[in-house]
């Protein structure tokens, strides 16, 4: 028999349309999952915004509500001081019942995904929850579409503490962090803190955004001391197709050693790919034995453990199947994946069985280790193992469906196994729950296994797992197929297996899906005479045994006899030829009888037996062979003549004389029938009416016609009455409309029928005027508008009286009149004038000076409104105008930066720069230069000597006492310490781990310093201490790769745009101020007159080649220098390029040639600058030729001091003019340059992009943060900036020679510093407030400084959401730095410069020293000594 159909034989899978749940409960939100207290048989259930608590039969007991609330995920809790908090849904994420303790965890998607401790009892009452543990409290995610899921279990520590956990494997979330499994304790211990993860291991984590890490967790459960994880990932191939995994834990293993990961194959090929829901069940006995039978599993018990999992394939419109994977296979079949990596290199036979899907190293298996020794992994395996896909476990679908699956839930009744499966559109595989949306994976059943829970969007059901009651005979019970029902032969109804009592028995219950009844199928003889007596062999197939107390008989008609069983062979004595009934002529169908013959209405039955002469044949099995028959009973509902007559003629009713009934004609004595009496009436209704009629009457009787065309007339007091036919109802009732009469009197009810028939009534109807009293009917009270003689009554006049009319058929009645109440009020002659008149006034007066006021305010809002467009217009076209401009010319050179690359320094000098071109000696630094004075004979003694120097500068005791010991003396000033510091930083180049180290040592106890000092926020505000200087250099080495790869762009164009914008306009040589400039105080005052000129330069000697070249016609003749050789070298960095002074500029109007010089720049004119030495003084024309030449010797002029600007020289005697006047110019130069200033800050503010070291210190300072109760957010925020954007990035912006290899003069230096005291500005979470006194740089950004304050907030909260960067990780990227780099620094001379400090305070030192006790271990002094013996070349007793 093929494999899947032993499957569909045992696994009973049905659509069946149960009645309507026992019980239900609906949620105003989505339900996300639901959990049972298997002592108490509790429901709860998790939603968005809430946790409900209901008992068994789902009654809500308790409510909680859990959101909205106001979060961002970009916040870490608690959010008080968040500024992007919005309210946002609480979506439950965890549920676990902790019994133990009477606990219940609840983890939603707030707040990071923190959980909480409610009562199991009450889960009003919070057990514990906080949010201020931090990241390594965080269980669930933030994100929605991320799952989780968890397991109870317990951890024992080496003390043999043993411990509450509870396991929880997670997705990945963009804002979570990596780990995919954690372990998280329930209670504080040491410190731990509740919900911490206590197990820190590196091995089983995600890599943020990397697809095949995208795991969906489906379900998770704990079985013989391992928990199990069941969920979806893909393998990172292009298609990204999930595949389904089961990982398996060891659940004492503390590092997480013996996880592994075995691919579950579910359908042919692995068609059902993708898991959606699972159950763990024991298997029913017939399952047990025919996977046995199958041979693909082993030898399977009853009591063996079945994994079922509802899966379906990767498709839009998905098809699903289920699967089943014996537990025990699954862990044979991980044992093996083990033991090929233990012993056979990761293989089996000759194919690759062993996959590491969470790192990138193949060095995996090659250690030959015993697998028994070591069934949960040792330290030797760093990272989990995973099966190849030939290695996967395969199954067959035993059921498939079109449908998406979504949920699964097993029972075994008796020795069958049941499964119940949900789909998406709201189906329950043998439940029906009639509901559209998903059913949800959470299945449960109650305590007794007699209903089942089912969720669908918001409602939780509880439905029967069966209802075999209701089916009451054999054939709609085996219609059922339902595995739980059969039929119960003895009893005759349709039971569980249970329920029945003789089930044990062969063919005493039938079970439902083999759809086989007990049933006549044959008689022998099959044909008899009615007048031949003898036995009868009856054929039935299913029928039972019958013993004890059990007897079989048959039965035809009132004949019974005991009936002989042999087999499935039933054999009848039929009845004496004298009790044989007369078959009737015509047959019909009798479906009391046949009703009865199965169970029902026996009684009924029997009585219809009796009366027909019938024969109903009750068998065993409760089949029925009656000859069908209709009844039909006269006397029902015809009580008399008339009624009795307008029976159907078919069935033959008469109306017997005798008996005063009706009667079936055959029953009657009579022959012929009978005229029907004269009609009785026996009331009336209504008995009194007005005179003018109008109204209905209704005439009850008997013997009132057969039909309504029998009525032939009515009389009511004498009066004719109008017969309403479409009112009569059959011999009782007649209704007719009375006419009126003149004067008042009463009489009797006449009714005359067909055949001249008649009856009069008793009770007489009166007509009157004064009885208004209906008996069965209504009163109506009409209330008109009074006629013209009946006035309304008026407020101020006196009142009259209103007519009250009653209308009764065809008359109406005065009945009396209505009076208003009079009420005495005052004239409205003199109400009006005394309140209106005086409010018109004020409303006048008050319009009149709103307008007036209005309009003075709108016309001096129209004028400075016209004066601030003509301002602003003409701004904006002057920016417009320059901004075209710039980018037209800075698209040459930026085309340049992609052909000569920007002149980027190397590390080497990039450090020298930052580390020491600011000290005293500037660019003569012996750490810059290298060169130290040592004599040739002693180099070799000096070199051992640094080197045992450098070995004794990494003994971490001596360095913090060194440190410490120095900043002690009051002569190491500021700039001693961050020269120092620089020292430091080249001499341990080489270990950046251990510099790391020393810095974080450091910066703990400056913290706890300003700490304690009750002032926090100043710290690391300015570089006064050894260790502020090496977090500017530990910065600056981290971030030197960043600035190459990303941030120096934008920051090279900001220089270069700035630098051609300064030269498009004058600028003063002398006082270094330029008509365009972001600083206003290097803002050119003159308004100078000027032209562009285009030079045609030639390079002596290098060729005929033209370079064209733009000044202007005030540039001095230095300046135009310099901007020739800017256009002509602009491939090579600076550095390399000319001085101004090595070059001479020759300009050849004609055949002879004139030397253009600042020498006659001597003289000044009234205060004002003389306006020799530029280009407009030596009447240099456009396109004019000048050639560039180099000199030998170039000639050093003491007097080239001033420049000349011609400007505006109509009046030379004019006074200077305001420069306020011209601060339009900045906000021109400011627009120009807006783009470049927003494309540099989002280069360094953008989170997406983030240097490993900025996150590691970032997370440094909150985790120290934390520990402190006195540091706020706005502490920590202040922190981070003194310690990245004023230490390193303002530090870089306003030296861009730093990184890069150019020239910054004065003017650009200027409006770098305002760029860079507004990113300084933006880093501050202190409000500025601007007045018109504020300093124009100011003012300047004043607009844009909000957006920037975002930018960076929004930069620091993108960090902290960040994947935390590992101490090893760090320690990796620092060992990189240090390799790659160390060789090419000065670190000899830095050592001989570091002994200096030691030389200078040596007694100091070695008194420290020697009252450290772990100086004196390491025997630190002795060292120090030699060393200083060695480098001083001194003779010592050592």
């Amino acid at each position: 028999m093929a494999w899947w159909t032993l499957a569909a034989l045992l696994l009973c899978l049905s659509i069946v349309c149960c009645e309507e749940s026992i019980e239900e409960f609906t949620s105003s939100t989505l339900i996300n999952n639901v959990v049972q207290d298997p002592l108490t048989g509790r429901i709860y259930v998790g939603a968005v915004n809430a946790i409900y608590q209901l008992d068994s039969l789902l009654k809500q007991e308790k409510k909680v509500e859990t959101g909205p609330k106001r979060d961002s995920r970009h916040c870490t809790p608690p959010i008080q001081s968040c500024h992007d908090a919005k309210w946002t849904d609480n979506t439950n994420k965890l549920l676990l019942v902790h019994p133990s303790n009477g606990s219940l965890i609840v983890c939603g998607s707030l707040f990071k995904g923190i959980c909480s401790l409610q009562n199991l009892s009450n889960i009003n009452q919070m057990i514990y929850y906080s949010d201020s543990k931090g990241e390594k409290t965080y269980v669930a995610s933030s994100e929605e579409m991320v799952s989780v899921v968890g397991v109870m279990s317990t951890f024992t520590k080496e003390s043999k503490d043993t411990f509450d956990v509870f396991v929880v494997g997670k997705g990945y979330g963009s804002q979570d962090n990596t780990k995919l499994i954690s372990t998280r304790i329930l209670q504080d211990f040491d410190d731990w803190v509740v919900f911490e993860n206590i197990v820190e291991a590196s091995a089983v984590q995600a890599t943020p955004f990397v697809q095949k890490y995208m795991h969906n967790f489906r379900y998770s459960f704990k079985e013989s001391g391992f928990i199990y994880f069941l969920f979806t990932r893909t393998r990172g191939v292009p298609d990204n197709k999930n595949f389904t995994f089961i990982s398996r834990l060891c659940e004492d293993d503390h590092h997480y050693y013996s996880y592994t990961e075995l691919q579950l194959s579910c359908g042919p090929n692995n068609l059902y790919n993708k898991a959606q829901a699972a159950f763990i069940s024991s298997p029913g006995e017939k399952l047990a034995q025919y996977l046995s039978a199958s041979g693909q599993y082993g030898q399977v018990q009853s009591q063996d453990k079945i994994l079922f999992v509802a899966s379906s394939t990767d498709e839009d419109k998905p098809r699903s199947g289920l699967c089943m994977y014996p537990l025990r296979s699954i862990n044979q079949q991980i044992m093996e994946i083990i033991s090929a990596c233990y012993t056979k290199n990761g293989k089996i036979g000759n194919k690759i069985a062993v996959d590491s899907p969470y790192t990138t190293s193949n060095q995996l298996c090659l250690n030959a280790v015993s697998v028994s020794s070591y069934k949960c992994g040792a330290d030797f395996l760093p990272s989990p193992l995973a099966s190849t896909p030939d290695f996967a476990l395969p199954a067959q679908a035993v059921h498939t469906t079109t449908d998406l699956l979504t949920a699964v839930a097993i029972a075994v009744e008796t020795e069958h196994t049941v499964a119940f499966l949900g789909t998406s559109n709201g189906k329950m595989y043998h439940v029906s729950t009639a509901a559209e949306s998903a059913v949800n994976k959470h299945l449960l059943f109650d305590r007794n296994h007699s209903h089942l829970y089912v969720t669908t969007g918001k409602k939780i059901s509880m439905v029967p797992v069966e209802k075999c009651d209701m089916k009451k005979d054999c054939k709609s019970c085996m219609d059922l197929k339902d595995p739980y029902c059969g039929w119960c032969v003895l009893e005759g109804r349709c039971t569980r297996k249970s329920d029945c009592r003789k089930a044990g028995e062969e063919k005493h219950w039938l079970w439902s899906p083999q759809k086989q009844c007990v049933e006549i199928t044959s008689f022998q003889p099959p044909n008899l005479s009615c007048r031949k007596t003898q036995k009868v062999d009856i054929n039935v197939v299913s029928l039972p045994s019958i013993g004890g107390d059990d007897s079989l008989k048959c039965i035809f008609g009132n004949s019974e006899s005991e009936a002989q069983m042999s087999d499935s062979t039933v054999t009848c004595d039929l009845p004496k030829v004298t009790e044989i009934p007369v078959t009737p002529r015509n047959k019909g169908e009798s479906p009391d009888c046949l009703s009865c013959c199965n169970g029902e209405q026996k009684t009924l039955c029997m009585e219809v037996v009796k009366k027909w002469m019938e024969i109903c044949v009750m068998c065993a099995d409760g089949a029925v062979r009656p000859p069908p028959v209709t009844l039909y009973n006269c006397a029902m509902g015809r009580e008399d003549c008339s009624l009795c007559k307008s029976a159907d003629p078919i069935y033959k009713c008469m109306w017997c004389d005798e008996t005063k009934s009706c009667e079936y004609q055959k029953r009657c004595r009579s022959a012929e029938e009978s005229d029907c009496p004269n009609p009785e009436i026996t009331d009336i209704i209504p008995r009194y009416g007005p005179l003018k009629g109008g109204i209905s009457v209704t005439i009850k009787g008997s013997n009132l016609g057969i039909v309504k065309e029998d009525i032939e007339s009515i009389t009511v007091a004498g009066q004719p009455c109008m017969h309403q036919e479409e009112k009569y109802s059959v011999s009782t009732s007649v209704v007719c409309e009375i006419s009126g009469v003149e004067q008042k009197h009463s009489g009797v009810v006449e009714v005359k029928v067909k055949g001249g028939k008649s009856g009069t009534s008793i009770l007489k109807v009166l007509f009157t005027t004064k009885h208004l009293t209906l008996q069965d009917d209504k009163l109506f009270l009409d209330w008109t508008q009074p006629s013209s003689h009946f006035k309304r009554p008026k407020r101020d006049t006196n009142s009259d009286l209103l007519e009250l009319k009653i209308k009764f058929g065809h008359g109406q009645w005065i009945v009396g009149s209505v009076e208003y109440e009079k009420k005495t009020e005052a004239p409205l002659d003199i109400i009006i004038p005394a309140v209106i008149a005086p409010m018109v006034v004020i409303i006048i007066v008050s319009v009149y000076c709103y307008r007036r006021k209005s309009q003075q305010a709108e016309r001096e809002y129209e004028k400075v409104k016209h004066q601030l467009e003509n301002l602003e217009e003409s701004v904006r076209d002057r920016c417009k105008k320059e901004f075209t401009d710039l980018m037209i010319e800075m698209e040459d050179h930026t085309s340049d930066l992609s052909e000569a690359r920007i002149p980027f320094l190397d590390y080497k000098t990039y450090t020298d720069r930052v580390f020491f071109l600011p000290s005293k000696d500037g660019a003569n630094d012996v750490m810059i230069t290298g060169k130290l004075d040592i004599p040739e004979a002693r180099r070799a003694t000096v070199t051992q000597a640094l080197n045992q120097f450098s070995n004794l500068l990494n003994s971490k005791p001596f360095l913090i006492n060194f440190i410490r010991t120095l900043e002690g003396r009051p002569d190491f000033n500021a700039r001693s310490r961050g020269y120092f510091a620089s020292l430091l930083t080249v001499a341990l180049h080489g270990k950046l781990e251990y510099y790391t180290d020393i810095m974080r040592t450091l910066l703990l106890e400056l913290m706890e310093q300003y700490v304690q000092s009750k002032n926090p926020k100043l710290m690391l505000r300015r570089s006064e201490t050894v260790v502020e200087r090496m977090l500017c250099n530990w910065m600056s080495i981290c971030l030197y790769q960043f600035l190459k790869d990303s941030a120096g762009e934008p920051l090279y164009k900001l220089f270069k745009a700035i630098k051609h914008q300064v030269e498009k306009g004058p600028v003063d040589a002398v006082v270094k101020k330029a008509k365009y400039t972001l600083n206003d105080t290097g803002l050119l005052g003159d308004d100078v007159e000027y032209c562009t000129l285009t030079l045609q330069v030639l390079v002596h000697g290098e060729g005929p080649d033209v370079t064209l070249v733009k000044v202007l016609n005030c540039d001095t003749v230095s300046q135009v220098k310099e901007k020739i050789i800017e256009q002509v070298y602009k491939n090579l960095p600076y550095s390399q390029r000319p001085k101004v002074e090595s070059v001479t500029l020759e300009w050849r109007p004609g055949s002879t040639g004139q030397i253009l010089s600042d020498l006659d720049l001597t003289s000044l004119r009234n205060g004002r600058i003389a306006s020799n030495g530029t280009v407009l003084v030596f009447q240099v024309r456009d396109n004019a030729t000048l050639v560039l030449s180099r000199v030998l010797h170039p000639l050093e002029w003491c007097s080239c001091t001033t420049s000349g600007l011609p400007g505006s020289m109509k009046d030379k005697s004019m006074t200077k003019a305001i420069t306020e006047l011209y601060l339009t110019r900045l906000l021109s130069v400011k627009g120009t340059l807006q783009q470049f200033v927003d494309d540099f800050f989002r280069s360094v503010l953008c989170s997406s992009v983030v240097p490993p070291a900025v996150k590691y210190f970032f997370d440094f300072l909150d985790e120290q943060a934390q520990k402190h109760d006195n540091v706020d957010d706005e502490t920590i925020h202040i922190w981070k900036t003194n310690s990245l954007p004023l230490r390193f990035w303002v530090n870089i912006l306003k030296n861009p020679h730093f990184i890069f290899d150019v020239h910054v003069n004065e003017v650009v230096d200027a409006s770098l510093s305002v760029i860079a005291q507004t990113f300084m500005d933006a880093c501050t979470k202190s409000e500025h407030k601007l007045s018109r006194d504020s300093p124009s740089n100011k003012l300047l950004y004043a607009k844009e400084i909000s957006t920037y304050k975002k930018m960076v907030d929004d930069y620091y909260k993108g960090i902290r959401q960040m994947v935390p960067v590992s101490d090893q990780d760090m320690n990796t990227h620092l060992a990189e730095v240090s390799r790659s780099h160390t060789d090419k620094l000065n670190t000899q001379v830095a050592l001989h410069q570091l002994y200096q400090y030691a030389s200078k305070y040596y007694d100091v030192i070695i008194t420290s020293l020697d009252e450290d006790p772990a100086a004196q271990n390491k025997q630190l002094t002795l060292r120090l000594q030699q060393i200083a013996a060695a480098l001083e070349n001194k003779v010592t007793d050592l």
